[in-house]
Order: C-alpha cells, then structure tokens, then sequence
C-alpha cells in the first residue's frame, strides 16, 4: 500500500473509533508498528490527527464521526461478533443493547425473537421498531445527533429503575491491562450505569480494538463476564481478561 493510501485509511480508522493505539493500525494495516509511527508522525505534524500515547487521536476540533461512516470499518469482523453474540441470547430474555455499530447488527439479529431489549441506541430502535417479537423499550434522554445515541442525566435515571440479565456493551478499544475504554465523555456514565443494572456483561469488540485505547476507562476487566471478538485479536489483551475470569469467546 502507497504511503498517501496508508495515510487515508489511518485517518479513517482513528475518526470512526476517537483513539487508535499504534498496534490496532498496524495489525489492520499489516504493516510494522515502527511503519504506523512514522505516519502518525507525519500526519501530527500536519495536523490531520494528534499523537498520543500508544496511538492517535482526532484533533481536537475534529467533527464527531458520524454513525454510517463508523459502520463501514471491519464489517465482517463486526458481524461475526454480532453472530456469536446472539447465540448467548436465549427466549424470553431481558437484554440491554448499548450504542454501536456491533450492538446494531446483534439487533438485527434478534428480529423474530421472543426477548425483551432495552437501549439507548436509536440504530438498535431502527432495527426492530417493526418488530411485534421484540418488546423494545428506549431509555430517554439528550439526543446525540451524530451518533444517534441518548444521554444524560435522564437516561441514566431510567437505567436506575431497570434491570436485565445481561448487557451487550460497546467500546472504543480494551487496554493491554484490560480496562475497557470510550474516547466520548457523555457515553462512560451510562454505560457504568447499564453494568449495574446488567445481571452479566457481555463486551463486544473485533479484534481490531485489542489492544486498544480511549480517553476514559469505562471498567476494568473484573466487571465483564464475557468478551465477545474474532480470532487474531492480540492474546496479551485477551489473557490479561481471562486472568481475572472473564470468558473469552472467539467469533
């Protein structure tokens, strides 16, 4: 791949995900870490993306990505966890789906099923508002347009009169010590909100967010029961899980 072409793609991958750590872009790229380092380098200095440590980030003033150009990275990848996913699922079940586009696709997935979700997820409502199987109901609050996700102090309150037997919860990568990570202040709250009111936790992730990094830890390994990703993901980030008892599934 052409340096400009290289160039593009990083810049794709660290505006769908906030924050991409140096091993992410090299595995995606399948080129070396010390390769992506000398990119980030020149991309920082012109100002494209903004070094940080183990990785990059969008500029400060970048516009948040939107929700269908995020869908467009590792497709497959997502889908296969979405597969795997829904096999945990089992009829008559409560489950809360967080914001995503992993935690979409599993929506789709559970049309026709007799279950119950709860979300804050307005692309997780667009895939089975039609549905008469699912009983579907959508916590309130403050409308992220971009992402369309609701937050706030409302959501949250929801979450509080809740509960589910398990949550399905999207991140933004999972550190190399296991910490799940989310690069969007407004997020984190609820989502430790939907962990507390979750019976199991279940994190969705492609192999492309091991190891991964964002702005602020969400949880640390101990509080998630399973990590749902696909063969190739980095097996330090995956042991550092499961030496705390978290069930790795591999899709």
């Amino acid at each position: 791949m052409l340096p400009v072409s290289r160039h593009g793609e990083i810049v794709r991958l660290v505006r769908s995900s906030g924050v991409v750590s140096v091993e992410a872009l090299a595995a995606n790229l399948g080129v070396s870490p010390s390769t992506i380092r000398r990119d980030l380098q020149s991309l920082d200095a012109e100002g494209i993306l903004r070094r940080v440590r183990g990785g990059a980030g969008c500029v400060p003033d970048d516009d948040p990505v939107p929700f269908a150009e995020v869908a467009t990275v590792a497709v497959d990848d997502k889908e296969r966890v979405a597969r795997a996913a829904a096999e945990l699922v089992a009829d008559g079940e409560v489950v809360l789906l967080d914001i995503g586009t992993t935690t979409a696709r599993l929506a789709r997935r559970l049309r026709g099923r007799r279950v119950t979700v709860i979300t804050s997820s307005l692309a997780v409502v667009d895939e089975l508002r039609d549905d008469p199987a699912v009983e579907l109901l959508v916590l309130g609050g403050v409308l992220r347009r971009n992402y369309l996700s609701l937050v706030g102090m409302l959501t949250e309150q929801a979450l509080r009169e809740l509960r589910a037997h398990r949550l399905f919860l999207g991140t933004s990568g999972i550190g190399r010590d296991g910490r799940v990570m989310d690069s969007t202040l407004v997020e984190v709250p609820v989502k430790r909100a939907m962990i507390d009111a979750a019976g199991q936790t279940v994190v969705l992730a492609d192999r492309g967010k091991f190891p991964g990094t964002g702005l602020l830890p969400v949880c640390g390994p101990e509080e998630v029961d399973v990590i749902v990703t696909n063969e190739g993901a980095d097996q330090e980030t995956l042991d550092a899980c499961a030496r705390v008892g978290t069930e790795i599934r591999l899709a």
